[in-house]
């Protein structure tokens, strides 16, 4: 491609949002003018949709409620003056509560004259995934408090995190965040926590706040053995997209980020996102790429490859954000319908040695988003090369990688911010939440609500109880050992075997359960209590 036809294609695909100093770069998506156009009627419902979810419509149909998450940034836009004093009376409670506990007017009781060091966040999906982003992201080593993270229903990983605070357990505020109450993963994890401080002569509630819903079970717990303090989560915030609630501000603010600049650039570009023009507005950009890439039914993977180690993380918290919201099996209408927009990826240039050879010689069923920045975060150390840095050969490897996709056809754009700070990754939240919510209204899904989720907690809690059922009948033949086939036959479930005998492997496997299996041939053994 000769050097003006290159140039045109980035002007032609570039949108440019200097409020923001965001470039969203389009040109490599190959995106044609027809097909744009005829996406323009589309979206001016979509952009109508999206007002009436800021006006306070019930958007989330199947639960019934609002979707509210832009009134977190901007408060005075919430339908109703008590959700507008709720918001603001929570971002106070936020600000004097991390200001007590960085100044030391809030301090462990088991050791004397310290503050706390540590945070211990337990939470699951939506409640760590951008916390950890956010922490990772503008953390450092000078943090006055250090995150750590409990995000799952494995005893190893708990194990291996307490091990990790050793004696500083003492000097470790827990935030437990549940906004149902009931998450059993994070419950879990907080009964762990609670052993754990009982083993060490440590006071829980005098060391743990709670993030949840008014009214739920984690909140009666925390007001009745009065912790520290409770923040709320609310019915209208969903948890992927509660980064600007409790959820991510507070262990932010303990962190010593600025959350007023956070939630100031969420705010920014809630503002630039609110433009009803496709070509000027970047959260539509990226649906409208979304949707011709994919045919409008997510017919390509979106690989995203951040060059920066501190954004490292934000393809795992996309990959909830917009699978959750958007895959889907039926219309709001109720129609059966398979969409979805499936989310990989993980850094540059790390990829280049892994996945980039078949992006480039293989299956032609993706498109990529590269993500980088202006500012390198720190100041050269060193010339690698003359008048050569590792920063520009952190670019050069991008540009690199870019043109040798478009040598083969394959589709990608690229999105710059000026530079990682709390303004701009307030900024990218909020663009990507926005254009989740403009692409649900393309495809006619609701991006609110998650049925696949439930059906999966409601299966763990079958197989639970087929575990559960599987003791009792060991627990009262001790003399006898049985196969998993003959339990499940006894247990009036044959259909469950091959889950039966997973389950009974794992608890042969750990003697302190109480389970033994006789045989070398694990799929005929035969299993005893005691």
């Amino acid at each position: 491609m000769s050097a003006g036809r290159d140039w045109e294609r980035y002007l032609g695909g570039l949108c440019d949002v200097p409020a923001l100093g965001f470039r969203l770069d389009t040109g490599r998506m190959r995106l044609q003018e027809q097909a744009l156009a005829e996406l323009t009627q589309k979206f001016d419902g979509a952009f109508d949709a999206m007002q009436a979810i800021e006006d306070g419509a019930v958007a989330n149909l199947t639960e019934g409620r609002r979707v509210g998450h832009y009134w977190l940034r901007a408060p005075h836009l919430a339908p109703d003056p008590q959700i507008r004093r709720a918001i603001e009376d929570a971002a106070m409670q936020i600000k004097e509560f991390a200001a007590r506990v960085l100044d030391g007017s809030i301090r462990p009781p088991a050791a004397a004259g310290a503050k706390f060091t540590d945070m211990l966040l337990v939470g699951i999906g939506g409640s760590a995934l951008g916390p950890q982003f956010i922490a990772d992201a503008l953390g450092g080593a000078d943090d006055p408090v250090r995150p750590h993270f409990i995000d799952n229903t494995d005893p190893e990983g708990i194990a291996r995190t307490l091990a990790a605070l050793g004696s500083r357990l003492a000097q470790t505020l827990v935030i437990v965040t549940s906004k149902s109450g009931g998450t059993i993963e994070t419950r879990n994890g907080m009964i762990e926590l609670q052993h754990a401080f009982r083993q060490r002569d440590l006071s829980f509630p005098q060391q743990a706040v709670a993030v949840t819903g008014e009214g739920s079970a984690l909140h009666r717990t925390a007001q009745e053995q009065r912790w520290l303090a409770t923040f709320p989560m609310w019915d209208w915030v969903g948890g992927r997209t509660s980064q600007t609630s409790a959820v991510g501000l507070l262990p932010a603010a303990l962190q010593g980020i600025d959350v007023r600049r956070f939630l100031e650039g969420a705010a920014a570009c809630d503002e630039a996102t609110r433009v009803r023009d496709l070509r000027g507005n970047p959260a539509a950009m990226l649906a409208a790429t979304w949707h011709v890439a994919g045919a409008g039914r997510g017919e390509r993977m979106m690989i995203v490859v951040p060059y920066r180690d501190r954004l490292v993380l934000f393809g795992r918290y996309l990959q909830q954000l917009v699978m959750e919201s958007l895959g889907k099996s039926h219309t709001r209408a109720g129609a059966p319908v398979a969409q979805g927009l499936t989310v990989f990826g993980n850094k540059g240039s790390t990829d280049q040695h892994a996945y980039i050879q078949q992006l480039r010689d293989g299956r032609d069923d993706f498109f990529v988003l590269f993500l980088h920045t202006l500012e390198d975060g720190c100041p050269p150390t060193v010339d690698v090369e003359p008048d050569t840095t590792s920063g520009d050969y952190l670019l050069g490897f991008m540009l690199g990688t870019r043109a040798a996709l478009s040598e083969k056809g394959r589709r990608s754009m690229t999105l710059t911010l000026p530079r990682i700070d709390a303004f701009s990754l307030g900024a990218l939240i909020a663009l990507f939440e926005r254009a989740v919510g403009l692409y649900a209204e393309l495809i006619d899904v609701n991006a609110y609500d998650q049925p696949g989720v439930e059906a999966g907690k409601k299966a763990a809690s079958e197989a639970l109880a087929l575990q559960r059922a599987a003791l009792r009948l060991l627990r009262t033949r001790t003399d006898a050992a049985f196969s998993a086939d003959e339990i499940a036959r006894a247990l009036g479930c044959p259909e469950s075997v091959a889950d039966l005998h997973l389950i009974l492997e794992r608890l042969a496997a750990n003697p302190a359960r109480s389970v033994s299996a006789e045989g070398e041939d694990s799929l005929v053994r035969r299993y005893r209590a005691g």
